[in-house]
């Protein structure tokens, strides 16, 4: 499957196949004709499961591959990696013709692509990512980033990717709290802006959980098509790429309060989207079936980790959030099943109501 991100000045296709990293060698070569060196930014476990089957492909097509590691997990995604990633680069002799390769899950992509950003001014780079949320998600659109303690991905860049390279076979060996965790991401994409995606993961999903080859690529076929047409429209997000932040907004201050050891990203992103659901039907922007439809789908993707964080805690960390503006919290909140509409002026009341429900949700 070839799904085309129409953005300016030069767009980009991401691949979706399974068997594709034995190609990614032939694949880079067809765009980059007379590149010699790349380097791979990775996680040790990546590179240990897929690090050889990619290198074996690269070297088939003569490329001179370089692997640069960071530690994993998202509270790895700081200035303080990104700096010492540069001075692997540095150190390795990489120049503006290298061509650097997002080998990981979101983190890693995240990383990357801003140290792809800013190193020398620029180097091209290509996502080959290896988790659910990273392959369905977090890969299109070019956003980059790291965190700070008083907000997640405060410190970014936009950076389009050359090509993106989805292999759903690597998410076999991928343990299974965080192959859930990037179904939430998928379940999104149905509430923003897909009914049938969303029915799909609802009537499907025991063979998604089972990791059935056809579902998968249906899935994450289907996320990417929506990110890619959100994307094309909105590359910057100044309008229509907001719908995309659906369950982010709380999802990312209870990663913040919990200093991202506790959630993974896609289940504090499951609460924030139960939370954004029952915010919506309390004031009216749905009706409480559509909301509890919302809730029982997200819910039934997988036992999540125990809401334990202050409800006051979290509104305080909502106004750090990159969606915040001129102090005013801005929520993605659910009108039905494939629409979505940006709300202004939710009253504090309700939102710390709808946290303290998490807590009931979660117990």
């Amino acid at each position: 499957m070839r799904i085309t991100i129409a953005v300016q000045p030069r767009g980009y296709e991401a691949l979706i196949e399974n068997g594709l990293l034995c190609h990614a060698g032939a694949l880079l070569r067809e765009i980059f004709p007379h590149r010699k060196r790349c380097f791979v930014v990775t996680v040790p476990v990546v590179r240990r499961r897929w690090g050889l089957a990619l290198q074996a492909s690269l070297a088939q097509r003569r490329w001179e591959t370089t692997f640069v590691v960071m530690r994993q997990g998202e509270r790895h995604k700081s200035l303080a990696t990104l700096q010492a990633l540069a001075g692997k680069l540095a150190e390795a002799g990489a120049d503006r013709d290298a061509v650097l390769l997002a080998f990981g899950g979101g983190v890693v992509g995240d990383v990357a692509g801003f140290l792809a950003s800013v190193y020398m001014r620029g180097l091209d780079i290509v996502h080959i990512p290896t988790t659910v949320v990273a392959q369905l998600d977090a890969s299109i659109g070019g956003k980059t980033g790291v965190n700070l303690r008083a907000g997640k991905n405060l410190i970014g860049t936009f950076h389009q990717p050359r090509l993106v390279l989805i292999d759903p076979q690597m998410l076999s060996t991928l343990p299974e709290r965080e192959f859930r965790s990037g179904l939430y991401e998928a379940l999104k994409c149905g509430v923003i802006g897909s009914p049938e995606l969303f029915s799909h993961i609802e009537n499907r999903r025991e063979r998604i959980l089972a990791r059935e080859a056809a579902e998968l690529e249906y899935v994450i076929g289907e996320s990417v098509k929506l990110k890619a047409a959100v994307v094309s429209a909105d590359e910057r997000e100044t309008g229509l790429r907001r719908i995309l932040n659906f369950g982010h907004t709380i999802g990312h201050a209870l990663e913040s309060r919990t200093d991202y050891r506790y959630f993974l990203h896609g289940e504090a992103v499951a609460w924030g989207m139960v939370a954004a659901a029952t915010i919506a039907a309390t004031i009216k922007k749905t009706d409480r079936a559509t909301a509890e439809r919302i809730g029982r789908a997200t819910l039934a993707l997988g036992a999540l980790p125990r809401v334990r964080v202050n409800a006051r805690h979290v509104l305080h960390s909502l106004q750090s959030d990159k969606k915040t503006k001129d102090g005013i919290v801005h929520f993605v909140l659910p009108r039905q099943i494939g629409k979505v509409e940006v709300v202004n002026d939710v009253p504090k009341a309700v939102v710390l109501d709808a946290i303290e429900q998490l807590r009931v949700f979660s117990r």
